[in-house]
């Protein structure tokens, strides 16, 4: 079910409930209401006792004096004053004194004339408007019963009208908060609507947009509550996703670059092993001397095409995860030393000047020979590439906290400073310095291929570089 669904339902349901309230108060109002035109009222018995109290009073005081005619005139006259109707009888039922003389000395059921509750008094009435109370008269507050008075009394004089302010108020609150909750429903969905659901719409809007391919449209949410943070992490999620689809377009890009680059690369001197084949062929070569030239730089451009399908076949492992280093327990002397014998030979050829490490560690690592001297040949090789003749190219290898500590230092050119931060990327080349307008050649996945051998060694590779006083790479490989 969606929010918006849920919200709908939740409203209408806390609606119902609240039209079942206010019907419920409605229907009390009615109910009220006919009560008091009804004419109905509450009978009071302390309203009795109030009314008949003196009488009794003046009954227990004097009733052995009853047959003094002052004293019977003062009861009925005290009876008159009240209200009521008084007829006092003896435990026999014999009637002793009456608001009517006339009733004097005769005899009173006394089953069906005292009715000491209200209850029994309203029912004996059956609609007259006089009610019949009996009391019993004490002979002190601590003596015996010595008679009943029944006092005929107005039901208007006992009644106590029901109050119908504290109803009316009742009602009225209950009438209101409900309104007031009604509104606060119709406010809280408006906040929702405003505050949960369009923004909600809106960042559905923003992805639907993403999907499409636009990554440009910035999201806005002006709001200081947790959907800013949502909001926040969704823009930051954009603006990764356009990085990300950015760098693809790039690499994608620079691959194409890359088998153009290579093509290239690849067909500039199998033309020339070509041609000198040719050469060969056709007899140009009259002595051992020429023949052995031309074998030279075949071999040159045949190692050139090797180090090119090598890079490129690295690389392509790199792109499936699968970059093949098979180490195995060696000693590093002898290894190290039989690979830095041809980058001398090579540095030096190319006029430069090569200092090689004055001790090589032998220790026993764990290491992928191949590998390793492919490693130390590319980096060997981006030496070369930024360095002229009476430059000098330094190798050094020293044992650094458990580890094998190889540097190649060359005093060229230097990285500019805008170029470090991608040294180890793949595709990039540097440009050239201002000092050094040479064409920079390569295919920029040798660094990069340097990097994934070492670390798939255990190790760590690392450079420094200053535009202008040369470069310094040095790797990390960990002693078993």
């Amino acid at each position: 079910m969606s929010l918006n669904s849920w919200s709908k339902r939740w409203l209408l349901t806390t609606l119902g409930l609240l039209i079942i309230i206010v019907s419920s108060i409605l229907a009390l109002s009615m109910m009220l209401l006919q009560d008091r035109n009804s004419g109905e009222s509450n009978l009071s018995l302390n309203q009795v006792r109030l009314k008949v109290n003196p009488i009794l009073l003046a009954l227990e005081q004097n009733h052995q004096h009853l047959n003094e005619q002052n004293i019977r005139e003062d009861i009925r006259s005290t009876a008159r004053e009240t209200g009521v109707l008084l007829t006092y009888l003896n435990l026999d039922g014999k009637v002793i004194l009456s608001s009517d003389p006339t009733s004097e000395g005769t005899q009173v059921n006394l089953r069906s004339a005292l009715h000491y509750d209200l209850h029994h008094a309203t029912q004996a009435a059956d609609g007259n408007d006089l009610l019949d109370i009996a009391f019993p008269v004490m002979d002190g507050p601590m003596g015996s019963q010595i008679g009943n008075a029944i006092f005929s009394i107005p039901q208007a004089m006992v009644t106590v009208q029901q109050s119908m302010t504290f109803p009316v108020i009742l009602i009225s609150a209950l009438m209101l908060l409900s309104l007031i909750l009604s509104l606060f429903l119709f406010w809280m969905k408006q906040k929702l609507d405003k505050h949960l659901l369009s923004p909600i719409h809106q960042l559905k809007q923003h992805a639907e947009s993403m999907l499409k391919g636009n990554y440009e449209e910035k999201i806005q949410y002006n709001r200081n509550d947790e959907l800013l943070e949502v909001y926040a992490m969704f823009d930051l999620m954009r603006t990764e996703i356009k990085h990300m689809s950015e760098q693809r377009i790039q690499q994608e890009q620079a691959q194409k670059e890359l088998i153009t680059n290579i093509s290239h690369d690849i067909k500039t001197p199998i033309t020339t092993i070509k041609a000198y084949i040719e050469a060969i062929e056709e007899g140009l070569c009259n002595d051992q001397e020429t023949l052995m030239e031309y074998m030279r730089v075949m071999r040159t451009h045949t190692d050139k095409t090797a180090r090119l399908v090598e890079d490129l076949l690295v690389h392509a492992l790199q792109e499936l995860g699968q970059i093949s280093v098979e180490t195995r327990e060696m000693y590093s002397g002898p290894i190290l030393e039989t690979m830095l014998k041809p980058i001398e030979h090579v540095v030096l050829t190319k006029g430069l000047i090569y200092k090689g490490p004055n001790y090589i560690p032998n220790v026993l690592i764990a290491i992928d020979p191949t590998r390793i001297e492919q490693v130390i040949s590319n980096l060997a090789a981006n030496a070369l590439k930024h360095t002229a003749p009476g430059d000098t190219i330094r190798i050094d290898m020293e044992l650094e906290s458990g580890h094998l500590n190889v540097t190649i230092t060359d005093s060229g050119q230097g990285i500019r400073v805008q170029d470090m931060p991608f040294v180890f990327q793949r595709y990039f080349r540097g440009q050239a310095s201002h000092a050094e307008q040479r064409v920079q050649e390569g295919t920029g996945l040798g660094l990069s291929i340097c990097q994934s051998i070492i670390e798939a060694h255990g190790g760590h590779i690392s450079f420094t570089s200053k535009e202008g006083q040369g470069t310094t790479f040095r790797f990390y490989l960990p002693i078993c």
